[in-house]
């Protein structure tokens, strides 16, 4: 009976935060339509979202959250982990949001992609990373961007992104298990932690094990700092890195995972990242991507993700969604154990040979 009204609470919780996500972006599309009106090309280029689409939107956003509830049955995590919302932290930034908005729908009118604030430092990150991803101000370089982000994108996928995040969960924890050894002498590795909510859920599923983060963006790190010093255990260690040329040493961690970054990278780039995720990876290790879904998997979603290539700034999504990231984990070293999609997300699980 727990169980089931536990899972009812669940349900719940992420109905209304659907409900909200789509609120959200009704009133901000209608706003964005009348202050900021775009282009006819910009309207020609989006596509019309029919009500069957809606239903198979509804279907396998259900498909996830069910999962979501399974790998609580099955003992991968705990459901205090599904409850896990900062909805006080969300309320006190989402007027920021909205104050943010008219300056992110001029500078997706106008195609603006490489503005920052004159206080933002700029030298010595890689040119691909200096834009204006989803337009937002200030890209990934500013406090001010770190701290709306996370609400940002769970508006984005009604209420979904850690549902999405959580699916690396069970595919880490069955690699680790492979080494036999006590929880605290296992280290991971999140390449790309951003504001560190992947950490706080690997944490909450491994309770002992040594975690690491690295991002390119102080800000995010700072963002990140702030929410994991709150959890209990010993606080992950960040370090602010380009993915590219990870700051540890060989055959380090027993578990990698990388979330929602690929798409945002050159093809190259993503084959160098991969490459260090295997150098650092120990013989037996996992690593474990998180990315948007791929062309070969879009189906009926193929219109709602060629309008967000064509609203959102994704310089690299179109290559991104050809890209064969088996072939890629191949040429560095890995082996790929399976491949696997849910709602707007795609996981590739691969193992460095023993």
């Amino acid at each position: 009976m727990t169980d089931l009204l536990t899972k009812l609470a669940y349900q719940t919780m992420q109905q209304g935060k659907g409900y909200v996500g789509l609120a959200h972006k009704a009133i901000s599309t209608q706003l964005f339509n009348w202050v900021v009106p775009p282009s006819e090309a910009q309207k020609l280029a989006l596509k019309t979202i029919t009500p069957d689409l809606l239903q198979q939107i509804q279907s396998r956003m259900a498909a996830l959250l069910e999962e979501d509830w399974q790998d609580v049955e099955r003992g991968i995590y705990p459901s205090e982990i599904l409850f896990d919302n900062p909805w006080d932290s969300f309320l006190k930034v989402y007027p920021w949001v909205w104050l943010d908005s008219p300056r992110t729908w001029v500078r997706s009118r106008d195609s603006r992609t490489k503005e920052f604030s004159p206080d933002i430092e700029t030298e010595g990150y890689p040119r691909y990373y200096l834009r204006n991803f989803h337009h937002q101000t200030d890209g990934y370089l500013s406090d001010g961007s770190a701290q709306i982000y996370d609400l940002q994108v769970e508006l984005l996928f009604n209420g979904t992104a850690d549902a999405m995040r959580r699916r690396i969960l069970a595919p880490l924890r069955s690699g680790l298990q492979r080494f036999d050894l006590p929880q605290r002498q296992l280290r991971g590795l999140d390449i790309a932690c951003g504001t560190g909510r992947t950490l706080k859920m690997l944490r909450g599923c491994f309770a002992q094990a040594k975690l690491f983060g690295v991002d390119l963006s102080g800000a995010y790190l700072r963002k990140a700092n702030e929410l994991l010093s709150q959890e209990p255990n010993e606080l992950p260690q960040l370090v602010e890195a380009n993915a590219e040329a990870l700051p540890y040493q060989d055959n380090y961690f027993h578990g990698t995972s990388c979330v929602f970054l690929f798409h945002e990278l050159p093809g190259p780039v993503r084959q160098r990242v991969i490459q260090e995720a295997f150098r650092v990876t120990q013989p037996g290790g996992t690593f474990v991507i998180c990315d948007s879904i791929q062309a070969i998997d879009m189906g009926d979603l193929r219109p709602i993700m060629e309008n967000f290539q064509a609203t959102f700034h994704e310089p690299f999504y179109c290559d991104y969604i050809q890209d064969n990231l088996e072939a890629r984990l191949a040429k560095a070293g890995f082996e790929t154990v399976e491949v696997f999609s849910y709602f707007m997300s795609k996981y590739w699980v691969a193992r460095k040979p023993v």
